[in-house]
């Protein structure tokens, strides 16, 4: 497995979580999270993992209106994901849509317009999906979007709960309540521009929100319906490996 870098588990619970859903009548935008909230907290990206999974959207605009958007399942435990990936442009062009399946180290590509025919024209077997190892955690490796937006929402699971005094006394900060696809969640102000949703009724994970690229890139991550996933990946023999066909790889956007 490669390495984790760009948002690991235990730095990400170290940096991310400032604040349970609990809430009362003195507190106000900006108070630090109390005791309660760090119990809670403690258990948010382990709890990801006890669900086993969920649906998620994730969102990046970036460029000139350009927005890219993954909506799918993740399975936590075994860390894979399959979702519809659109790029929509703020100009007359068409989006551009394709399926993607993930685990932490893979990436196919499919339902792309024109790939099985481009398949067949270069006299490969079978093969309805592109693949590509996955970019990143390489030191000073600067991922491309896909990759780090899949990096980000495989993070947000740990194997094990943290320590709930990690979370005091760090500077994190309640900021009140706010509705989120119809569920109350208490939001939470983090480091370096982070946020973080949690759901008032059962402590799960509702939201998070990061910049990447400097801050240039302000993504956002909404899981819903955490139960467990089993994601099959596509199988060797319908796979057409990028690295082998630059071409096909650079035609289709690999």
């Amino acid at each position: 497995m490669r390495p984790r870098v760009l948002l690991p588990a235990l730095a990400l619970a170290a940096t991310v979580l400032a604040g349970c859903s609990s809430s009362g009548a003195d507190r106000q935008p900006g108070d630090p999270v109390t005791r309660e909230d760090a119990g809670a907290l403690a258990e948010l990206l382990h709890r990801n993992v006890t669900h086993g999974g969920a649906a998620f959207v994730v969102t990046a605009p970036y460029g000139d209106d350009v927005v890219l958007t993954l909506t799918g399942e993740v399975d936590f435990r075994a860390r894979t994901g399959h979702a519809r990936a659109v790029t929509s442009f703020g100009d007359a062009r068409p989006d551009d849509t394709r399926t993607i399946d993930f685990t932490d180290e893979d990436l196919w590509v499919s339902d792309v317009p024109g790939l099985p025919e481009a398949i067949a024209a270069a006299g490969l077997p079978g093969g309805a999906y592109l693949h590509r190892p996955l970019t990143g955690g390489e030191e000073g490796a600067t991922p491309p979007l896909l990759d780090a937006l899949i990096e980000v929402l495989l993070n947000l699971s740990s194997p094990t709960a943290d320590e709930p005094t990690s979370f005091l006394g760090a500077g994190y900060t309640w900021e009140g309540q706010r509705s989120i696809d119809s569920r109350l969640t208490s939001l939470f102000g983090l480091a370096d521009g982070r946020t973080v949703a949690v759901a008032a009724s059962d402590d799960l994970l509702t939201q998070y929100v990061t910049p990447l690229a400097d801050g240039a890139i302000d993504v956002t991550v909404t899981l819903s319906d955490h139960a467990p996933r089993t994601l099959a990946m596509p199988a060797p023999e319908q796979t057409v490996k990028g690295a082998e066909h630059p071409d096909l790889a650079a035609a289709f956007g690999l």
